[in-house]
């Protein structure tokens, strides 16, 4: 069964129990293909969980996925089969491995063989070179495809990671709380990290509960309260002051009838 919508990811009716609690309630979401899409939601909203279903960590318990119009099955869905889509997830805390270099970060489990079936150290090098120089932007000298992982700031591994995304093709690129626990200093690298991927006519979703961050690069926001979603809105049509207080509205306890009236 296919579908006509020009998306590059929908996803229709989605529910999803944990035994008798239930994290989402009948959510549609979408994903345009070279857009930003900013996914607000205080902690415990059902954004993670959501996330997790579309990159293929959870099946929904029903609804139904569409990639680029077609259908996927939810039984066979699984984040193998969200890479081979080209569906990539940066999570917070489990991006990079710190103890290791970056170009054993870039291509750990897609490793570059030689004609003998041997890693290619030097290719590799090589690779993460130019995803360091052409697709992040990294100019610095001191940063250099054997500094270890646990060198880097914060923005730096968050750009590590979307360059390894992009270098595998990743069409859509999803960001578990990119800029948490970091500097203003920091939190502008990431930001400009996440407009190459726009540049790149890649897509985005842009997980956070810190709409600041997020209103300069995305193009439209979804904001999700307790498993459904409560408001959607493209960047032309509020400010970063509605959007704001709209979220104090959700916190205070406030239905989601009451946050688009």
């Amino acid at each position: 069964m296919m579908n006509n919508s020009k998306n590059l990811v929908e996803m229709k009716n989605i529910h999803k129990c944990f035994g008798k609690v239930v994290a989402l309630k009948g959510v549609d979401f979408q994903v345009g293909n070279n857009e930003i899409v900013g996914l607000i939601g205080d902690n415990g909203a059902g954004k993670s969980t959501l996330i997790k279903i579309l990159s293929g960590v959870y099946p929904p318990t029903r609804g139904e996925i569409y990639i680029r119009g077609e259908k996927i099955s939810n039984r066979r869905y699984s984040v193998r089969k969200a890479h081979e889509l080209d569906i990539e997830t940066v999570y917070q805390e489990k991006a990079l491995g710190e103890k290791q270099s970056l170009w054993r970060n870039i291509f750990i489990g897609r490793q570059i063989s030689n004609f003998f079936g041997f890693i290619n150290i030097k290719k590799e090098k090589e690779e993460t070179d130019k995803i360091m120089k052409e697709l992040i932007g990294f100019r610095g000298a001191g940063v250099s495809a054997d500094s270890l992982v646990g060198k880097l700031s914060g923005g730096e591994r968050q750009g590590i990671a979307i360059g390894r995304a992009m270098y595998f093709n990743a069409n859509l690129i999803i960001l578990d709380e990119p800029t948490a626990a970091l500097s203003a200093k920091e939190v502008s690298k990431v930001l400009n990290f996440i407009r190459k991927i726009k540049e790149s006519r890649r897509s985005c979703i842009y997980i956070t509960h810190h709409i600041a961050d997020t209103y300069s690069v995305s193009d439209r926001f979804v904001f999700i309260d307790r498993g459904e979603i409560i408001g959607e809105y493209k960047k032309s049509e509020i400010s970063l002051e509605e959007i704001t207080e709209k979220l104090l509205m959700v916190s205070a306890g406030n239905s989601g009838k009451e946050i688009d009236s």
